[in-house]
């Protein structure tokens, strides 16, 4: 049988740092981070930086899917149209399993929304799901050196200031997306065969709210799924083609 571990972001009853819960659970609440602030552990980068960093922050939200609280980027501080914004961490090593997250594209001209990313392994090397209510679309990517690529894309609706439900499960090269529910990409991949970090990303001037983060990795992953590590590589990268 796989034992899953479960990181919950959410904004229930939660913890103000990673914490195992009767050996298999690890939880971080919004709720219970300071607003203002990110999760502890967490750390605000961007690929292809050009310009200020983006301001990532809790803050308080009314229509919040869980608690009262979520992780939003409020200003690119920025005008670079092929940056990416990312909020992740490395204390937790995601190989096989499953990621969950609610995205709410608030504003942004040159481009809205975002998504998760996945085996991280430092700004420029990771992969990507993200949703686009300019494009109306959905979309997955592996960013390598810098440069993103398209592995594939659906067309759905996507209303802007609205919840969406955003899930990837990777199982070895292998990787389903589903939106809102509904299964709408799966493809093969091998781009990054190893254990990486997890995070949160935008694109350009993408203000973006997320909320109820939440992973499960399998038992046969790397024993140190939780790291105290803080570690990452700044490698520069450069071109992109799509939005």
């Amino acid at each position: 049988m796989c034992v899953l571990m479960a990181l919950l972001f959410c904004g229930s009853a939660g913890l103000l740092s990673w914490a195992a819960e009767d050996g298999d659970e690890l939880e971080l609440s919004f709720e219970d981070v300071a607003v203002g602030k990110i999760p502890k552990k967490w750390k605000v980068e961007g690929t292809r930086q050009t310009g200020p960093l983006a301001t990532w922050k809790v803050a308080r939200e009314a229509d919040a899917p869980d608690g009262k609280q979520v992780l939003v980027l409020t200003s690119p501080n920025h005008t670079s149209n092929g940056t990416y914004n990312l909020c992740w961490t490395n204390a937790v090593k995601f190989l096989d399993g499953e990621i969950e997250v609610k995205v709410k594209g608030n504003t942004g001209k040159v481009d809205q929304g975002g998504g998760p990313i996945w085996r991280v392994k430092d700004k420029d090397n990771y992969y990507i799901c993200r949703a686009n209510p300019l494009e109306n679309n959905l979309r997955v990517y592996y960013v390598k050196d810098g440069k993103r690529k398209e592995l594939a894309s659906a067309n759905v609706d996507i209303p802007i200031d609205k919840w969406h439900e955003i899930k990837i499960e990777h199982e070895g090269n292998h990787i389903v997306c589903s939106f809102n529910g509904k299964k709408l990409l799966e493809v093969d991949d091998g781009t990054f065969p190893a254990a990486g970090g997890v995070g949160l990303w935008t694109k350009a001037d993408a203000a973006t709210s997320f909320d109820e983060f939440e992973v499960e990795v399998g038992a046969d992953d790397d024993d140190d799924s939780y790291s105290d590590s803080d570690d990452d590589e700044d490698d520069d990268g450069d071109d992109d083609d799509n939005k």
